[in-house]
């Protein structure tokens, strides 16, 4: 073999042997601390949310019987959510709303779109880049003792990266039981806590999600008056990326939403 010819045949090899090495690396949202790692395990085949590459469900808001179905491009964290009477999508550069932004009665579009995503997602959503959970003191609550976990952002993490959460494990089956949490996306010096209670886990091939999650005003140590209640159906979780059609903002009756 001439000279030139073994060399360009070796630095193809070194090249083959470098993406090989690059593409089998496991990926970094794996490496979790080993006590967030028994978290996780409780809820079943955690690394499959790693690979999925979307996620839909079907919700239902218990107060007053509204529905909603959500999709969700877990690669670039696209949404789409369908309702009776509007469409809340976000293309991966901007959120937009159909028919128009009054069809939404919510105080922001934004805020909204995915919002019950993130809380759905729970614990499996903390494994992502920037998102730091780490063991702290327990938790009491409604006069039980929690192993907890805290969990925190840094400063280039999504909306809100001053938002702070608390997982409340259960201490019988070691899954989520309730999530502690302030929101700043209003106000970056809310320090009100509310809670948020996790109940009735279904499987979802190899996962498990709540069937219902309730929302709880907090004082002190103790909940409140309910403030939401939803329930969840339909929840699939698979590794083929759906259309970016689907979350493309329609070139008629819609408009951009903060």
């Amino acid at each position: 073999m001439p000279v030139q010819r073994f060399l360009f045949f070796l630095l193809s090899l070194i090249i083959f042997a470098a993406c090989e090495e690059k593409k089998s690396e496991p990926d970094p949202r794996l490496e979790q601390p080993e006590e967030f790692k028994q978290l996780l395990n409780a809820h079943g085949e955690w690394e499959k949310w790693i690979n999925a590459k979307a996620f839909s469900y079907a919700m239902i808001h218990e107060t007053n019987l509204a529905w909603e179905n959500h999709y969700i491009d877990l690669v670039g964290r696209k949404v789409r959510i369908d309702a009776d009477t509007w469409q809340i999508g976000n293309d991966g550069e901007k959120v937009w709303i159909s028919p128009n932004r009054q069809a939404f009665q919510g105080r922001s579009v934004r805020f909204y779109h995915n919002l019950y995503f993130y809380f759905f997602s729970i614990p499996y959503i903390f494994t992502d880049p920037g998102v730091k959970v780490k063991k702290t003191e327990n938790k009491l609550l409604n006069g039980i003792s929690y192993e907890a976990f805290e969990v925190s952002f840094e400063s280039n993490v999504g909306d809100s990266p001053d938002d702070k959460y608390f997982m409340l494990v259960d201490p019988e089956t070691g899954r989520l039981a309730w999530v502690l949490y302030k929101v700043t996306f209003f106000d970056k010096n809310n320090q009100s806590m509310n809670a948020l209670k996790y109940e009735d886990y279904r499987d979802a091939g190899g996962l498990v999600f709540p069937r219902l999650m309730t929302g709880y005003e907090l004082e002190n140590d103790s909940t409140r008056k309910i403030r939401y209640q939803v329930s969840f159906a339909d929840v699939f979780l698979v590794d083929k990326a759906l259309d970016d059609e689907l979350f493309a903002m329609p070139e008629k009756n819609a408009v951009v939403a903060n």
